[in-house]
């Protein structure tokens, strides 16, 4: 994967990871909250028919009251007026009551009159309960409720049936009415089909926020990317052309240190040896002092080549370290430059890596190439320290100092500095006036040498 794929990747999949894991807590959270709702309402419901056969219950033992509190065990003629009362008490297509003796027989049953005088003790309902002996036996514990299924007159179906019954102990009758439940399971599932519907449009909702959301955050890193992407080739190309015209700088300052100071000494022993040459077949008698200018001739070509390699690489900082090669480098500037330089190193501890120590080098060697070529300056002091394992190093000049705005400011000699700074994450602080320049190159911990290597190296 791409660089650019891995930005766009970064930047989508976290927003679409989000924005499903907040549709589908929605989601989840709006199901939870309308089941709960709906479970309450189906509740509520069945509170209120529980309520409602209750009281048609208490409202028929009051009709059949004083018929029943009047009559003995076997008054056939109580019984038989008590059956028509409760058979009276019709209310809607589906409500009625019904009466059942101990033993299973039919006595009362408004709605389906094949059943009366038949003994439906055995019967069951789809779901294998035994209905009659069920509610016989509930009526025996004291009364109460009991849901079966039981078919529906209204429409001939079976469905879920509540009913409540109660005992007339003295007949050993079995009195109840119930109501249907269908009517409360299609109110819930109304209601679940809207909760569905709910949750669809919020999903749908989400979505429609989310998708443009996502396009957008899309199209801004794509965007985004091909801006960076522009830029960064840009910045190649200019950095492309910035190495390509420092070399070429290098190579015109080294054909002219060859061609002003090498050539010219070569050349220069080769005219004194060809004299000495001459003087010698012609027994001139100073031979010998043409020879000796040769020869001092040759050592100042020998001591240029020195200088370029030094000025190249400098084996004093693979050999002995920065601290050493920034002597060097004071003293042989001094030399050529007769202006008073110092360096002090005693709070250095030498434990940057050797890429990092080059860096400074090469640092200090621009700075001081600054100062001998524009700042005037008369005095320069070098401070190398490590600041809690950090390194650190500070050159200062007692110059005209520049503006770091205009044409100072975006040199190529400055912004190499700063680039081989900011390679190690490193600073680069620059703080110039008319009294001076101070230049301070900060390192951080990740330029020294690992644990191990600093053992090794101590």
């Amino acid at each position: 994967m791409t660089l650019r794929h891995q930005i766009i990747a970064l930047a989508i999949v976290p927003l679409v990871i989000s924005i499903l894991a907040i549709t589908t807590f929605i989601t989840w959270q709006s199901a939870n909250l309308a089941k709960n709702s709906i479970g309450t309402f189906e509740q509520n419901m069945l509170k209120t028919k529980e309520g409602e056969i209750l009281n048609l219950t208490n409202l028929a033992l009051s009709a059949i009251h004083t018929i029943y509190d009047k009559a003995g065990p076997d008054d056939a003629a109580a019984k038989r007026q008590v059956a028509e009362i409760l058979t009276s008490l019709d209310y809607g297509r589906d409500g009625y009551f019904f009466v059942y003796d101990y033993d299973g027989n039919n006595i009362v049953h408004p709605r389906q009159s094949f059943r009366h005088g038949q003994n439906w003790l055995d019967l069951t309902d789809p779901d294998g309960d035994k209905v009659i002996a069920e509610l016989i036996a509930t009526a025996k514990a004291g009364g109460g409720l009991h849901q079966y299924k039981w078919q529906k007159p209204s429409t001939g179906q079976i469905a879920d049936k509540l009913s409540f019954v109660v005992s007339l102990d003295k007949w050993h009758w079995v009195v109840g009415t119930g109501v249907y439940l269908d009517d409360v399971f299609a109110q819930s599932a109304a209601a679940n089909a809207v909760m569905r519907a709910n949750i669809t449009k919020t999903f749908v909702i989400v979505a429609l926020i989310a998708v443009p959301s996502v396009l957008v955050v899309f199209t801004t890193c794509m965007l985004l990317t091909f801006h960076e992407r522009r830029m960064a080739d840009g910045r190649l190309k200019e950095l492309t052309q910035r190495v390509i015209d420092t070399q070429e700088e290098e190579r015109a300052r080294l054909a002219r240190e060859l061609h002003d100071g090498i050539s010219q000494n070569l050349v220069g022993v080769r005219y004194a040896m060809d004299l000495a040459g001459r003087k010698v077949r012609t027994n001139v008698d100073d031979a010998a002092l043409t020879i000796d200018r040769g020869i001092e001739a040759l050592n100042g070509a020998i001591k240029e080549i020195r200088r370029l390699s030094h000025d190249l690489r400098p084996r004093v900082l693979d050999d002995l370290g920065l601290t050493a090669a920034l002597e060097a480098l004071c003293y042989h500037f001094a030399e050529r430059t007769g202006i008073d330089t110092t360096i002090d190193a005693a709070g250095f501890t030498g434990m940057l890596k050797p890429e990092a120590n080059t860096a400074l080098y090469r640092v200090a060697q621009e700075a001081f190439n600054n100062v001998e070529r524009h700042s005037g300056a008369s005095k320069l002091s070098v401070k190398l320290w490590s600041d809690g394992g950090r390194a650190r190093m500070t050159i200062s000049d007692n110059g005209t100092g520049f503006d770091g705005s205009k044409n100072g400011g975006s040199g190529l000699g400055l912004r190499n500095m700063q680039e081989r700074m900011a390679h190690f994450r490193g600073l680069l602080l620059i703080n110039s006036d008319e009294t001076g320049t101070t230049l301070t190159a900060m390192m951080p911990r990740s330029a020294n040498l690992p644990a191990g290597k600093q053992a090794e190296a101590a």
